[in-house]
């Protein structure tokens, strides 16, 4: 337990703490909280003040662990200044916790380090804006479930009502309120005296007090109160706050709770218990073959919107009815088909093309990202997903506005999600090799960890007493978690079964974590829930010992220290590209070498018994259709198939030879008839553009299509023999003489056949979206050590003594600039030239703001005065007419 004041010489505010403080505690602080730094305070004074204020001691707060914030609750309930041992007291009770002992110079030193707590350990305060925030009051209880001190409760209440209850309680008569009120709190604070005053009541008293003790502390009374009620208001241990209103004294509870301020203090993190165990080679088996399903899968996605994806909805993102057509062509769920469209827009290989039009389509990375190795290419992937913001999983969920959040819309971005995934991976990473966790265990860790921000407790209403409505009592564990975002289950993956459990009891950093450890298996991150070694490679931590027991089975847990080791450092985007590539190299070995055959069948069918090469699994793709997929993908061949292969230009002999090469076994008779069958009667027709024409040198194949049915929507008339003319265009007379069963083929205007082949469409270069941060970022070193440097030169200018220049500068007071005349001003400066003085200034920019410097003049000319500015720790130039005066720093 050591303090970093001196007890003899306390400060007196959060400043004067602050000077204190050395540059690596001031360092801690401002790494700690980064919104204190942006922009840096001119002094410690404004830094002191700015770390007071709501919104960053709130910020402050919600960053705080259980425990540490339990810490912080306690002191608000604490006397102002608290001692340690108040402190210790109020978390421990009167018979001692040593976790909590233990734990609480951890979590004390964490709120010193960021300026929520200041002063000796004789001399605890609390900052005021986080005890105003924490203290109970009537519109926002403690989640201590303490109410009013008696003071507090008696600050209204007439001296004659005070005086009976003095006396009712059996305590001498005062002649003040203010001694009668400290002789009632006395009475409530002594353990012996309160336990002899509560032997006395009746049981059912006793019993009201029982189930008020953990809150909430109000209650509301009929205006002839009970019997049981009466011997608790004429003695103090209930006391009236308004007509029918009345409250437990703060005082009264804590002697009834043993001294405690929580119902359960929690110092020591839940463990993460591992669910099940599995041999590391395993874990790093499953999770390269998901990885490996990862790429196919975005392959797939966007070689569907080759030409073109859906188009973009005026609000922005995928139409319901897309997002549905894209789950059928992926053969996923919704959500999971959400995933995967986020995960290629967040690595830059999809985006939208913004043409009048607007529709989505690959980026121009898509095509380098296809050319990188396997390994390489997974990681990419998988460092956007660890560092996106936008949450596929709130996909069909609403907004604040009611409006339905869609794949690619707005509204998807969540700052805490790249922390949370991060955490997660972090927790697996601790257990030993191979274990899976528990869910659950993962999702209580990471709330102890960061408390829900909303805090709701239950109870019962004690007989005779109503509480009043909006006092929420503490529950069992002293908190409970709000509802999760939107109010509506979160769109899940597998595993989760088909539905995410984002209701009541999941915050948004619990639905966070599921969603976490499901993309996290999807991607291939883990393996059968178990952190794989490229998994562990990507976050950068470090590989871990095999130990030489048996592995961890179900049940077994982390081991338990009193200070949980705080989360590691984000890495830098230096170390993250480092930590990506370690992943590939660890990744590229497992995943399976691409194939250069297929295994052709009688059925027209070709079996690929692996992932292909991509000339072969292109060319493969133009000539059949998928018709399965899995271990092995099933192709088959149609002669639409082979007709498309045909328009792409290829010719029967070319297929011919194609097939023989890349098949292991002979081509059957049956696939060599269907593409000698299509190839004959390819081409046979020609349409081109009249509006559209067809000509034919077999008339008689003319005839026929004149006489089919078929053909009367289409518009045709004979020019000539071997010539018909339609009204529809050439697109759709192509596809209506398919339709009839011909295979006629397009032609140019100079009569030359065109070839089919699909054209990609490809968006302007674009960027990946930006991750949403999550506050100001964490200043790396350099900043933070020149920040210092300036806080430190602007408080030496602010507090350093002065010496008054004539009678103008004699009057100025603290925070105020020097006022000196532009006579004393330059004839000061010309002096401090000569004899190398160090002056104070005060100084008006061209924007008008005003600042106090130190500075050491070198030369006076020009209306100019050049000096080493102690503030900037630089050289710099004042003009004269903008030094408001000056005044000589005292010895």
């Amino acid at each position: 337990m050591s303090t970093e004041e001196n007890p003899a010489a306390a400060p007196r505010s959060l400043a004067e703490a602050l000077r204190g403080r050395d540059d690596v505690s001031l360092a801690a602080l401002l790494r700690s909280r980064p919104d204190l730094i942006t922009p840096v305070p001119t002094d410690l004074t404004q830094l002191a003040t700015r770390a007071g204020t709501r919104a960053s001691v709130v910020r402050a707060l919600e960053r705080l662990d259980r425990f540490t914030l339990q810490t912080a609750q306690a002191l608000a309930v604490a006397p102002d200044p608290a001692t340690y041992d108040e402190l210790l007291g109020l978390l421990a009770g009167d018979d001692g916790d040593p976790a909590v002992s233990a734990a609480l110079p951890h979590s004390l030193g964490a709120l010193r380090e960021q300026a929520l707590v200041w002063g000796p350990d004789e001399r605890l305060r609390l900052v005021r804006t986080a005890r105003e925030l924490l203290s109970p009051s009537p519109q926002h209880p403690s989640p201590t479930g303490l109410g009013p001190t008696v003071r507090e409760a008696t600050a209204g209440m007439s001296p004659g009502r005070i005086q009976e209850i003095v006396a009712t309680a059996g305590l001498p008569s005062t002649h003040d309120p203010v001694s009668a009120v400290a002789a009632l709190t006395g009475l409530f604070d002594d353990p012996q005296r309160m336990s002899a005053l509560l032997d006395q009541a009746p049981s059912e008293s006793v019993e009201v007090l029982e189930r008020l003790v953990w809150g909430p502390p109000y209650g509301q009374v009929t205006a002839e109160p009970a019997a049981r009620l009466r011997w608790l208001l004429d003695r103090g241990l209930l006391l009236p706050t308004a007509p029918g209103t009345v409250v437990l004294p703060r005082e009264v509870a804590l002697r009834l709770r043993a001294g405690r301020a929580h119902r359960m203090t929690e110092p020591v993190p839940p463990p993460v218990e591992a669910a099940t165990a599995h041999p590391p080679q395993v874990v790093d088996a499953t999770a390269a073959g998901q990885a490996y399903t990862a790429l196919a899968t975005v392959e797939e996605l966007l070689k569907d919107w080759h030409e073109g994806g859906p188009a973009v909805l005026r609000a922005g993102g995928l139409s319901v009815r897309d997002l549905k057509r894209t789950a059928v062509a992926l053969d996923v769920t919704e959500p999971v088909a959400a995933f995967w469209v986020e995960l290629a827009y967040a690595a830059g290989l999809l985006a939208s093309d913004g043409e009048a039009d607007e529709r989505y389509a690959a980026t121009p990375a898509y095509d380098e990202w296809l050319e990188r190795p396997a390994g390489e290419r997974w990681a990419r992937l998988a460092t956007a997903w660890l560092a996106a913001t936008r949450t596929p999983g709130l996909v069909g969920e609403r907004d604040a506005k009611d409006r339905t959040l869609s794949a690619l819309g707005p509204g998807l971005d969540r700052s805490a999600a790249p922390e949370v995934r991060h955490r997660v991976l972090t927790l697996l990473a601790a257990l030993p090799e191979g274990a899976a966790p528990a869910a659950e265990s993962v999702l209580a860790r990471l709330r102890w960890e960061r408390p829900p921000r909303v805090v709701r407790t239950g109870g019962a209403v004690p007989a005779g007493v109503r509480r009043a409505q909006g006092q929420p009592a503490e529950g069992a564990r002293g908190t409970a978690v709000r509802a999760g975002t939107g109010g509506h289950d979160a769109p899940g993956y597998p595993g989760d079964g088909g539905r995410g459990t984002g209701g009541d009891g999941d915050d948004l950093r619990s639905r966070l974590a599921r969603w976490t450890l499901a993309e996290a298996e999807m991607l291939g991150v883990t393996g059968r829930g178990a952190l794989a070694a490229h998994g562990r490679a990507l976050i950068g931590a470090p590989a871990p010992r095999r130990p030489k027991a048996e592995p961890t089975g179900p049940g077994d847990k982390l081991p338990v220290h009193h200070r949980p080791a705080p989360p590691p450092p984000a890495l830098s985007p230096a170390e993250q590209a480092g930590a990506a590539a370690a992943a590939a190299r660890l990744l590229e070995p497992l995943l399976p070498e691409p194939l250069d055959h297929v295994l052709l069948q009688a059925d027209l069918t070709a079996v690929a018994p692996g992932p292909l090469e991509r000339p072969l699994a292109d060319m493969l793709g133009v000539l059949a259709d998928v018709e399965s997929k899995g271990g092995a993908t099933v192709y088959r061949f149609t002669p639409g198939s082979v007709r498309r292969a045909l328009d792409a230009g290829q010719s029967a002999a070319e297929l011919h030879a194609f097939l023989a090469a890349r098949s292991r076994t002979p081509v059957p008779q049956p696939l060599a008839y269907l593409i000698d069958d299509v190839a004959r009667r390819h081409g046979h027709l020609r349409v081109g553009a009249a509006s559209a024409y067809v000509r034919c040198d077999d008339d008689a194949v003319l005839n026929e299509i004149m006489a089919d049915k078929r053909a009367a929507g289409l518009g045709l008339r004979r020019l000539a023999p071997t010539v018909l003319a339609a009204r529809t265009d050439p697109a759709g007379l192509l596809e209506g003489l398919r339709a009839m069963g011909f295979a006629p083929a397009a032609e140019s205007a100079e009569g030359d056949v065109l070839i089919a082949r699909a054209d990609a469409h490809r968006t302007p270069p674009r960027t990946p979206p930006e991750p949403v941060p999550d506050g100001p970022p964490v200043p790396d070193d350099t900043l933070l050590a020149a920040a210092i440097r300036a806080v430190r030169a602007g408080d030496l200018a602010a507090t350093a003594p002065r010496k008054p220049v004539g009678g103008d500068a004699g009057g100025v007071g603290p925070g105020e600039l020097p006022r000196t005349s532009a006579a004393d001003t330059l004839a000061t400066l010309q002096a401090a030239v000569l004899t190398n003085d160090t002056l104070w200034i005060g100084y008006v920019n061209a924007e008008g703001a005003a600042s106090q410097r130190v500075i050491a003049p070198i030369r006076v000319e020009g209306g100019f005065v050049t000096a080493y500015d102690h503030t900037a720790d630089e050289v710099r130039t004042y003009p004269l007419h903008r030094i408001t005066g000056v005044a000589e720093l005292a010895e």
